[in-house]
């Protein structure tokens, strides 16, 4: 891998995005949308405040895994990767520039989401917005790192889809959306806290509340961390040059 072959790479994807409105709306607009009708739904209720957090892990985290997956997956169907490797640009250059570019886009998804969240909808942060913007980056992140992986393995975009339900709703809900995590059974807790999601909820949930301390919030950042990392790493060394 190179950094040139890199930047190329994601310069390429975000120009592709950038003539791309429906695109920009999905991933800047609606995870927004998304949660101001929640905290429609409970307006004049302390409702928003509890479930606030998570749905500001939830949403961009979605997103962001059908954008990428989708995205990625169309570049080998239509025979692009296939002609892209057959220059000096590795596996490792392609996938790291697709999450280069979706990780800038997760940036400015996550600044209009948790603005809106905080200014317009009135989520209450007892600590740092500054460290609710980090985890919030993280959780969008990792909705790219498992959608890039995803890509790797799916055949048609319908592929994709079928995968929500292998790597996006046990996350959804194992996470304590629900139900607390520890009032779950004692194997389905023990699932939900090896999964990210749940981990990305719990920080923004110990950030907007002020639950827990800095160390504990890092802790998970880190997490998610090595997820991503993992995800990446696996998709690349198995993303196929184009679909049969």
């Amino acid at each position: 891998m190179t950094p040139s072959r890199t930047l190329a790479t994601a310069g390429r994807v975000l120009l592709q995005i950038r003539n791309d409105p429906r695109t920009i709306a999905l991933l800047l607009v609606v995870p927004s949308l998304l949660i101001g009708l929640v905290a429609w739904i409970f307006d004049e209720t302390d409702v928003f405040d509890r479930i606030g957090p998570a749905m500001l892990a939830l949403f961009p985290f979605i997103v962001m895994f059908l954008v990428t997956s989708i995205s990625t997956l169309r570049e080998r169907r239509s025979g692009t990767l296939e002609r892209l490797l057959s220059m000096p640009l590795g596996r490792g250059d392609f996938i790291l520039g697709y999450t280069v570019a979706f990780g800038l886009l997760a940036v400015v998804q996550t600044a209009i989401a948790v603005g809106f969240a905080t200014v317009v909808c009135g989520l209450e942060i007892e600590e740092s917005i500054v460290l609710l913007f980090v985890v919030a980056i993280a959780d969008a992140l990792l909705g790219t790192a498992l959608g890039l992986l995803a890509s790797a393995f799916a055949r048609t975009e319908f592929q994709v889809v079928q995968f929500m339900p292998l790597l996006v709703f046990p996350q959804i809900l194992l996470g304590g959306i629900f139900l607390p995590r520890d009032q779950l059974p004692d194997v389905l807790e023990v699932i939900g806290d090896w999964l990210p999601l749940s981990h990305a909820i719990d920080a923004l949930t110990a950030v907007s509340t002020g639950s827990e301390d800095t160390a504990y919030i890092w802790v998970r950042i880190l997490f998610i961390g090595c997820w991503i990392v993992g995800a990446v790493i696996v998709g690349s060394l198995t993303l196929r040059r184009r679909t049969p």
